[in-house]
């Protein structure tokens, strides 16, 4: 079926699963299939084991809850269209359902980036005034934290899809990757897309990146009372608390800053080289930041141990 095809209005968009290569898409059903399935298990457990453990009802898990939650939604959002192309080998997709996706996309990637933002202000807390930590951090500062963060990513992102409906689209309607993204939608249109590209441009320095920056100068006083510490194990006991959340950040940052460049600098790559970075950026975090967790996070790693304990003792 030949999909290189020019309509004068759009009704629906064409997924891309392997550039160049869409007999090899079936292949890569199974390793899409154990990723899915390590981020449903990895961040089911860590919703669960926050639950139902009395001694992790603290601000910094109550967080990672709201992370997790975050990242299996986040996943969620791309399942239809991977499973659509790579499982069932339908990649079109109707114009208003890769609009509503590429609304939750982009909302939930905002939601992420403000729960990092989150918890790098419980790890300054903590650090900087454990005596206060409990009194400052309460249940109610942390739902108005976590209402904030949504409230302000769904309202940044709300305009997204009226910016995309109100383009003519006459030229192919084929989409570079396996999900809709703003600014793949944006370079199909064939009319000046400088509004997009500009709304687009702000919410990435507004939000990504003034988070990034918010995140970075939050470390500089953390790292300062951790040095000014005495007992070299206390430091070391400080400083475990923030990697798994470094490591978090680095997750998600990294891979964005690469899509973000290679979609606006990156032309004369492969589309192959997009392709990977986007799916990279989508897929990794959920399924490492659970594994990160329970690694770095003794409490969480006793209890997901004692369950497979209890499990096995009755079996």
């Amino acid at each position: 079926m030949d999909f290189n095809i020019s309509y004068t209005n759009h009704q629906s968009f064409i997924l891309t699963g392997i550039p160049g290569m869409p007999e090899k898409n079936p292949w890569m059903a199974f390793p899409l299939g154990l990723l899915y399935t390590l981020t449903l298990l990895g961040n089911g457990t860590i919703l669960a084991v926050v639950k139902v453990d009395q001694s992790l009802h603290e601000p910094m898990y109550y967080f990672l809850s709201i992370l997790a939650l975050t990242d299996l939604s986040l996943s969620m959002s791309t399942l239809p269209t991977m499973l659509s192309i790579f499982w069932f080998n339908t990649p079109e997709i109707a114009f208003d359902a890769c609009i509503t996706q590429m609304f939750f996309i982009h909302g939930l990637g905002g939601v992420e980036s403000g729960v990092l933002v989150s918890m790098a202000f419980d790890r300054f807390v903590a650090i900087r005034d454990p005596l206060r930590y409990a009194s400052i951090l309460t249940h109610g500062v942390i739902g108005k934290i976590g209402i904030a963060v949504i409230t302000r990513s769904v309202c940044l992102v709300f305009p997204l899809p009226f910016l995309i409906k109100r383009l003519p689209f006459c030229r192919s309607n084929v989409l570079s990757h396996s999900y809709c993204l703003h600014q793949d939608a944006m370079r199909l249109a064939c009319a000046s897309t400088q509004v997009n590209s500009l709304y687009g441009l702000c919410i990435v320095v507004f939000t990504l990146g003034l988070d990034a920056l918010i995140i970075l100068f939050s470390y500089t006083p953390i790292l300062k009372t951790v040095l000014g510490t005495a007992s070299r194990a206390e430091r070391l006991k400080a400083l475990n608390t923030c990697l798994s959340h470094i490591c978090a950040v680095l997750l998600f940052y990294v891979p964005l800053i690469g899509v973000t460049m290679v979609h606006r600098f990156g032309k004369h790559l492969s589309p192959a080289v997009r392709t990977l970075m986007a799916n990279i950026y989508l897929l990794l975090p959920p399924v490492l930041n659970p594994i990160i967790y329970s690694m770095k996070t003794k409490q969480i790693q006793r209890r997901i141990i004692q369950v497979f304990q209890r499990r096995k003792n009755r079996v």
